[in-house]
């Protein structure tokens, strides 16, 4: 497995693998999950979204990890840093997103993974800033963005094909500004 594990007090952060398809599969065809992160997808655009998040490990050393329960194994969604393309292929920045199945949501998992995975993406790969890409209707996420100490940076920024038929709100801090806050 190309990549780091991390671990939190629930959490166990890895790169995704082939084990990990049914589960994302499923999530995929969760409607309100995936309401703003691409919306529903069949069988076959979750192998592809899923293969995008492992080949993305290959060729840049970080992506987005499968996030499983560390109780009982489960995987229960996928968050960490994305940046499609590098620094060459038009995304807004450096962002750490999220993304977990309906019966995860509402239980902090996702803070306690996106800390992790912006103190990774701080002192691993050295990134000077963090993003965090939202609709403007997803109240969850802005909330969760907010209490990471994220503010709102930009307003209406439509993301790069083949993503342009999104638009969204870019929230973001600095290394300088987490690294204050959590101390």
């Amino acid at each position: 497995m190309i990549g780091p594990t991390l671990e939190t007090a629930r959490l166990i952060l890895r790169p995704p693998s082939q084990d990990d398809f049914e589960a994302f599969a499923a999530m995929a065809r969760e409607e309100e999950t995936m309401r703003f992160i691409g919306g529903v997808a069949p069988r076959d655009g979750a192998w592809r979204s899923l293969a995008t998040l492992t080949g993305s490990w290959a060729l840049l050393g970080y992506s987005m990890f499968s996030v499983l329960e560390k109780e009982s194994g489960r995987w229960i969604g996928r968050l960490g840093p994305w940046r499609p393309g590098g620094a060459t292929c038009g995304w807004p920045g450096p962002e750490v997103g999220w993304g977990l199945i309906a019966a995860a949501q509402g239980k902090g998992y996702a803070q306690e993974g996106a800390t992790a995975a912006i103190d990774w993406a701080f002192d691993a790969l050295g990134w000077e800033d963090v993003i965090h890409c939202i609709d403007k209707h997803n109240a969850p996420s802005i909330a969760l963005a907010l209490r990471l100490g994220s503010k709102l940076l930009r307003e209406s920024v439509r993301l790069p094909a083949p993503f342009d038929d999104h638009v969204i709100d870019i929230y973001g801090q600095s290394r300088a500004e987490w690294k204050a806050r959590s101390r």
